[in-house]
């Protein structure tokens, strides 16, 4: 994963283009990624880690009828949290985690459960469904590396 990594600091570096990321599960690992890559300072904008429905709210301007419509778990929050990151930060790129790392929430939505974005500015917005298995511990490491992936899959 290292390598996935530091070719994702390498190319945002080669194009001179800053990523945000807006983490809710994973609660910051995918920032903390980035960051050990040494040149990641010019390549990281930062990181909202939004764990509760009230962060994402504030510090990204989630809509509170679509955390009431569809949940803090869904392919419209995880867009809405991208999106805010791209707003905020003024970042040319974002990617956005939310899912359940476990125990899943009130039976409701099972663990593992985890949508992500990853958002260019200007460019539609769209997120993916993951079932990560493991310990809650793995599924957020597991969400964190492939919320990289994603990144790595829309730069051009």
């Amino acid at each position: 994963m290292a390598n996935r990594v530091k070719k994702l600091v390498r190319r945002l570096t080669v194009l001179n283009m800053k990523t945000a990321a807006a983490e809710s599960c994973t609660a910051g690992l995918a920032a903390d990624l980035l960051a050990r890559i040494p040149g990641a300072s010019k390549v990281l904008w930062g990181s909202f880690v939004c764990y509760t429905p009230e962060a994402k709210i504030r510090m990204l301007g989630v809509g509170e009828d679509t955390l009431k419509r569809y949940g803090a778990v869904s392919r419209e929050t995880a867009c809405e949290m991208a999106k805010g990151a791209l707003e905020k930060s003024g970042a040319d790129f974002a990617f956005s985690i939310t899912g359940v790392a476990g125990p899943g929430m009130d039976g409701s939505i099972p663990a593992g459960t985890v949508w992500i974005s990853a958002a260019h500015k200007g460019d539609d917005v769209n997120a993916k469904l993951f079932k990560f298995r493991g310990s809650r511990n793995t599924v957020r490491r597991r969400a964190a590396k492939k919320a990289i992936d994603e990144l790595l899959n829309i730069l051009p």
